[in-house]
């Protein structure tokens, strides 16, 4: 009799549990764009909800889904002057601007990113001439803030751009106001960005936007020094991360 009732009762509980145990199995949180991509089987292009650091903390990035095999998590992106990028320490860390558009997904994120799996890097960029060219490295990670987000990153692959980051291995991220470079100057101050900044850069992504060829003030431009110079802003330029097979 006994027996009867536990069985009775425990069935009665596994029917109570039965819709959160559904539940909790289709709760799907992508840690990025390529989980999202292997778990919905392909998608588009788009601005997508992540969770690098926690589950709880919600990240929105731009996704490639196409480029180079897709699975892109796009962690930094300029295309037309919309937003600014000469920020604080703060900023850099946390991320800011539009998903959609301009955006720097923020330090920690990719900090947390990268300490989970290992990634290769891709940074495409176009001229206002209509080229198109790229570099990619096979590793890139940073580490994390008590060590100034240092960066790491080697395999240089040449898509026609040449290989402007390299210079930048080994490197801690400078803002205006928090100087890690090499540089006796600070580096994001003389070029009016933030970068991993060596003395100073060969790459300034998050510099001025200003529209191609321009020397009235020099390097502090959107540049990457080994295709088209330290005075040459460049009309786009994304830096995104995928996870190495």
């Amino acid at each position: 009799m006994r027996t009867s009732l536990l069985l009775q009762l425990v069935s009665f509980v596994l029917v109570l549990l039965a819709p959160l145990l559904s539940s909790c199995q289709q709760l799907f949180l992508p840690f990025d764009c390529s989980d999202i991509y292997h778990n919905y089987n392909s998608q588009p292009n788009g601005v997508y909800t992540i969770y690098p650091i926690v589950a709880t903390s919600a990240v929105q990035v731009y996704c490639d889904m196409i480029s180079e095999g897709g699975r892109w998590t796009v962690i930094q992106r300029r295309m037309d002057g919309t937003v600014n990028f000469y920020r604080g320490w703060d900023q850099y860390k946390t991320g800011f601007g539009n998903p959609a558009g301009e955006y720097w997904l923020g330090l920690e994120s990719v900090f947390q990113l990268t300490q989970r799996k290992r990634y290769e890097l891709l940074v495409d960029m176009e001229d206002f001439e209509g080229n198109k060219t790229f570099a990619r490295y096979f590793s890139f990670f940073i580490d994390p803030e008590i060590y100034g987000y240092k960066l790491h990153v080697s395999g240089f692959t040449d898509g026609g751009a040449g290989d402007a980051l390299t210079f930048h291995n080994g490197m801690k991220f400078t803002t205006f106001d928090r100087d890690q470079d090499s540089d006796t100057r600070n580096c994001a101050r003389q070029y009016l960005g933030a970068f991993w900044y060596n003395d100073c850069h060969h790459a300034n992504p998050n510099g001025v936007y200003r529209w191609g060829a321009d020397s009235s003030l020099s390097a502090v431009g959107v540049e990457w020094l080994q295709w088209k110079g330290h005075n040459y802003s460049l009309k786009t330029i994304s830096m995104k991360i995928r996870p190495v097979l």
